[in-house]
This record gives structure tokens, sequence and C-alpha cells, in this order.
């Protein structure tokens, strides 16, 4: 099993909102996914108490029951644990960031966000975790241009070497129409781009957990080599 980590330690920059979508993009590609909401708001619960008939696997839970619930998880096959954290305090940010393969650490391109996000990146890298900012709320692009604000912060982050989602996922409508609905846009509006936005998204997070297995498999068939040498 993997988990996920959703953070930001900024208000309004999205988390609870790309949390939800993350899980029902997993869940659409047959990943056994559970969503654990952390966070005192329960947002994500509200939210995906709306949904008309089974909203999936959601579990109420705080930082001091992250652990019991990822091994409950692990036993019973899930494959994916995705995790809405709170904003505060740093400790139970810090109890998620432990238990996660990946941190996914959420920020609009704004200043303040993202002082927020390098500092949360750095307490990750603190932690021997591995994160990757996710630029939420973007304006769309123009002719194929970034808007100003989206561009600087992107050269900010690749100017500090820090790893970034490859997709930035854009200001949509269809975002807020489909929480209110108690969906993730891959369920409310399947053909649409907000939805292409959260698969490419998920994709790479896949992919994050590809990268990580490659070294220990290579790892695994070189043994029997050093075996008898």
């Amino acid at each position: 099993m993997k988990t996920i980590a959703v953070i930001s330690r900024k208000g309004g920059a999205g988390k609870t909102t790309l949390a939800v979508n993350l899980f029902a993009a997993l869940r659409q590609a047959e990943r056994r996914t559970v969503l654990a909401d952390a966070d005192p708001l329960r947002s994500t619960s509200e939210a995906l108490r709306a949904t008309p008939g089974d909203g999936g696997p959601v579990v109420e839970t705080s930082a001091s029951k992250l652990f019991a619930l990822s091994t409950a998880s692990a036993r019973s096959g899930v494959e994916r644990l995705v995790i809405d954290t709170p904003a505060s305090p740093e400790a139970d940010i810090v109890a998620a960031i432990k238990l996660a393969d990946l941190c996914l650490i959420v920020a609009r391109p704004t200043y303040l966000d993202l002082s927020a996000a390098l500092k949360t990146l750095e307490l990750v890298r603190q932690l021997s975790t591995r994160g990757m900012v996710v630029l939420n709320q973007c304006p769309p692009a123009r002719r194929g241009a970034e808007p100003r604000s989206v561009a600087a912060t992107l050269e900010t982050l690749r100017f500090s070497g820090v790893p970034v989602a490859p997709r930035a996922l854009r200001a949509r409508l269809a975002y807020q129409n489909a929480i209110a609905r108690g969906q993730g846009v891959v369920d409310y509006e399947p053909e649409g781009v907000a939805a292409a936005e959260v698969r490419s998204l998920a994709a790479a997070v896949e992919q994050q957990f590809v990268a990580e297995a490659a070294p220990a498999a290579a790892n695994d068939a070189a043994a029997p080599r050093r075996a008898r040498s």
C-alpha cells in the first residue's frame, strides 16, 4: 500500500478539493483507495456526504489514529491511502508526513502560498519523505503562454530544485460544481478539461511510485549475482 498526504498550511489553497479529486481519480483507475479525513473541519466528509448512494470509503480520523488506520487499510488490501491533512498544528502534519510515501504540497501561484509551500517542503525533506508541489487554482493559459503569476512561481520552484507536478490545476467552475454534488470532476464531467488535469496528476503520483520501486527491483535482481561472486 502507498500513502499520499495532501498538505497545505496556507488556507484557501484547495487542499481538500485536490484530495477529493485525487481519491476519485485513483478509484476510477481501479485502485482500491481509502480517503482519510484528518482535518478537524471535516470538509472532505461533508463534501462526499452529498454523493447519491455510495460515496466510497471515506474515514473520519485524526493524526493520532493515522497509523492504526494505515495498518488496518493495508491488511484489508487497500492499495492507496489518501490523507486530507489538517492545516495545523505542525505535530499533526508531521504525523501524516512520517506515514506518507509521497506528500503533495498544494499551493496557488501567489507569494504567500509559495512561501508556505517551500517551508512545508523543507519539513518534508527533513523527515526523509518524497514531496511534490501541485500548483492549484491557476489562471488559464492564454495562447499557450502561462500567466505571469504562474510562470514566475514555476521559475522559482525549478530554480529551487523543487519537484513540481507536470500539470497545473486551473481555476475552473467544474471543481466547485463537482464538490457541490459530492463528486470528483472525473465523475461529474468525465470528458472535461478538469477531469483530464486530475487524471494527469494521478498518473504523476503513480509514476513517483514506479520510480521509487525501480531501484529496489534492480537491487533485488543484483543480489543473486553478488552472492555468487
